[in-house]
């Protein structure tokens, strides 16, 4: 993402690009959620396939970008076809075909590649385990902490979160999100979907998302890029829209093997 940023002139020239192709890209994912099933395991597969294929881009494989992507997809859709035990070393793939044919770029595009399809694996589990009210939940957080973080810090701005890495995101914006995130938590504790646990929960699944941003962040500065791609006006690529949701989901699949979730209300 490139919110949580401080403040400069012109710094809403971007907003009605941003808000029309993103609310456009928020309703068909989110009325692929409501379908489940095939619907939105095509949807995911589709996500992590281009996904894969900016990260491969972005590390300069770009003759074996294509073939990297169509592969991801392949294998998600494989996983959803197949026994997920049964299925679970194709998750590999990618990221094997990268170390074999890469050259300096290689550890970084198989640890990208892996977490990229472990995270698709997640959200179908989630989808499948929780049903739509908690994979709205999981995209409400994501949603609501980027939100409020673009909006806190292109207003307040203030010290610089990791200026090193993303030089742009503030500590304004990274709490706005956090506030954001917690007020999710807290409709669904009142609408006794959940108890207050899903407050705290819902704060670090925004932490986990940022923390999905600032390690896209971190690629893009290594690798000198501005955007994973261009195939989403306003927001660059499918890695820019979907890093948060990256890590989110990386840190769901583990957690929720932890704690008790959803939490429930007392």
């Amino acid at each position: 993402m490139t919110g949580n940023e401080a403040p400069k002139p012109g710094n809403w020239g971007d907003l009605t690009q941003r808000m029309v192709s993103g609310g456009l890209a928020a309703f068909a994912g989110l009325w692929l959620m409501w379908l489940g099933g095939v619907p939105f395991k095509l949807l995911v597969a589709a996500v992590v396939g281009i996904m894969v294929w900016e990260v491969a881009r972005m590390l300069k494989a770009d003759k074996l970008a294509l073939p990297m992507g169509v592969l991801a997809s392949v294998v998600m859709v494989a996983l959803a076809l197949l026994p997920t035990g049964l299925a679970l070393p194709l998750i590999f793939l990618p990221a094997l075909l990268g170390i074999s044919r890469l050259g300096i770029y290689r550890v970084r595009f198989a640890l990208f590649a892996t977490a990229i399809m472990v995270a698709g694996l997640g959200l179908y589990s989630l989808r499948e385990d929780y049903g739509f009210l908690w994979m709205l939940w999981l995209a409400l957080v994501v949603i609501a902490s980027d939100v409020l973080g673009y909006f806190a810090g292109r207003t307040i701005g203030g010290p610089k979160f990791w200026p090193k890495v993303s030089p742009k995101k503030t500590w304004s914006g990274t709490l706005a999100g956090w506030a954001g995130a917690a007020l999710v938590g807290a409709w669904y504790m009142a609408s006794g979907l959940a108890g207050v646990e899903i407050i705290g929960i819902s704060i670090a699944i925004a932490i986990a998302g940022q923390m999905g941003d600032v390690a896209e962040s971190a690629l893009k500065r290594a690798v000198g890029v501005k955007d994973s791609s261009s195939i989403l006006p306003g927001h660059g690529g499918m890695f820019d829209r979907f890093d948060s949701m990256l890590g989110a989901s990386l840190f769901l699949l583990v957690v929720s093997e932890i704690i008790d979730f959803p939490p429930l209300p007392v």
